[in-house]
């Protein structure tokens, strides 16, 4: 089982170059694409979260990035096999860096959370266990902090660019 340890986030400036290919500065380091997903439903947002059959934490869909693959590319091809999900990238949110403990050994760890609307829906069958929450729930739902902070970050996001939209019309 691996372990987080010193999770929190570390930078969360913007850096809106997505192209960022999985290259390691540590060729041991994991890269990881994390997607925050909504949609807009009857009732309002909803953000998806999944978690193990066999653990009640629940967090963002996430994935390791291939060699040569940028993990905004991950999160979308990971959203397409596992979710059957198309989507619009919207947003970087965040960057974390953390260690995972692998077969008894500590290895750095690098997240990018990436911000994304739903635009198409099939069936949701790489996941044991999924929700769609809207932001209340899947802020209590949510295992980690940083995850918390990440989900309000997005909300954040999300409406400045409704306020954007608003003043454009």
């Amino acid at each position: 089982m691996d372990k987080m340890l010193g999770s929190e986030p570390s930078d969360w400036r913007f850096d809106s170059s997505w192209t960022h290919k999985a290259k390691m500065r540590n060729k041991n380091q994991i890269l990881i694409g994390a997607g925050v997903i909504y949609k807009e439903a009857r009732g309002g947002r909803r953000y998806l979260l999944v978690r193990k059959e066999s653990e009640d934490k629940w967090e963002f869909p996430k994935i390791v990035v291939r060699r040569g693959e940028s993990s905004v590319r991950a999160v979308i091809r990971m959203l397409g096999e596992a979710a059957g999900i198309g989507a619009k990238v919207l947003e970087e949110v965040s960057r974390v860096n953390s260690i995972v403990i692998v077969n008894g050994k500590p290895m750095p760890q690098r997240l990018y959370y990436y911000l994304l609307i739903q635009k198409a829906a099939g069936e949701i069958i790489g996941f044991d266990k999924f929700e769609w929450l809207d932001k209340n729930k899947a802020g209590s739902k949510l295992f980690l902090k940083r995850e918390k902070d990440v989900l309000k970050e997005s909300e954040k996001m999300i409406k400045a660019w409704e306020r954007e939209e608003k003043k454009k019309k």
